[in-house]
């Protein structure tokens, strides 16, 4: 099914379609690929695909409502079935009914879904019916180390240390990651993307000075990359600030997304990278 509508009722329409062709609710990777319908309009007619599934009458935890752990468990290893292998993040994006929110919030870092979902099907007594998916899961780990955060706040301490003006400010820790500190500038951004540019599916051909900053490959189904022009900024808003033009890049790569009406796709790199910053919903 492939649609060029782009009013409301036709979207609806579009959505339940797919739906009833796939039996079951489907995944914003699905409905953009099927339809060819973009992110772009959909966020400008109903402001998420949450809301769009909603409008039309369709299944979904939704906005601010947590997915219940078995269910997300039963979406991810159904995944991991299919692929034969732990998704990355792009691949859960496309399969998946659910944003990697809802499990990155639960498990504080997407490089820690895969033990968590282990160790809940052993909890549940799940393991002989998903026997395969831990077999997965186990040879997953057995790659190089996948450390999560080291850092923690200690519990119940509310004292505030006096600020030293003429000390340099460094980002909230984040000791698993290369760069030992949530970065407060563009620069930083570009390190921690290039960081976790390999699990988010993304091959980066070239980083330059001009605009756009970066040009690389992103996987958007198995076995197909597209080419994507970046452009990266602290903050998303900072795009119309240095004045570039939308028709020359596809995505903002940033470190807080402070502009919810962007034309262009945003990636939020705090919101994969950090513990506990992460909104609910599909």
């Amino acid at each position: 099914m492939i649609t060029t509508v782009r009013n409301k009722e036709e979207m609806i329409v579009a959505v339940k379609e797919l739906a009833a062709s796939l039996e079951r609710v489907p995944s914003v990777g699905e409905f953009q690929k099927t339809t060819k319908i973009s992110k772009y309009h959909v966020r400008r007619n109903f402001g998420t695909y949450t809301q769009l599934l909603t409008d039309a009458g369709l299944e979904c935890e939704g906005q601010g409502h947590l997915a219940e752990l078995h269910a997300l468990f039963l979406d991810w290893a159904g995944i991991v079935r299919l692929l034969k292998k732990v998704p990355t993040i792009a691949d859960y994006d496309l399969h998946s009914k659910y944003s990697v929110r809802p499990l990155t919030r639960r498990f504080e870092s997407w490089t820690r879904v895969a033990a968590g979902m282990r160790e809940y099907a052993i909890q549940s007594g799940l393991e002989v019916e998903w026997e395969d998916v831990l077999k997965v899961i186990a040879d997953y780990q057995l790659t190089p180390q996948r450390r999560g955060p080291t850092f923690t706040k200690t519990p119940g301490l509310n004292f505030r240390h006096r600020i030293m003006n003429d000390q340099p400010s460094y980002g909230q820790p984040m000791m698993h990651s290369p760069l030992n500190y949530a970065p407060t500038n563009e620069l930083g951004v570009v390190f921690v993307f290039g960081s976790v540019a390999r699990e988010l599916g993304f091959s980066i051909m070239r980083i330059q000075a001009e605009f756009p900053d970066c040009e690389a490959m992103r996987e958007v189904d198995r076995n197909r990359w597209q080419r994507v022009r970046i452009e990266f900024e602290y903050e998303s808003h900072n795009f119309v600030t240095h004045m570039h033009p939308e028709s020359g890049c596809d995505l903002i790569v940033c470190w807080h997304n402070n502009w919810p009406d962007c034309p262009l796709e945003v990636l939020e790199l705090q919101s994969i990278v950090m513990p506990g910053k992460l909104a609910l919903g599909c």
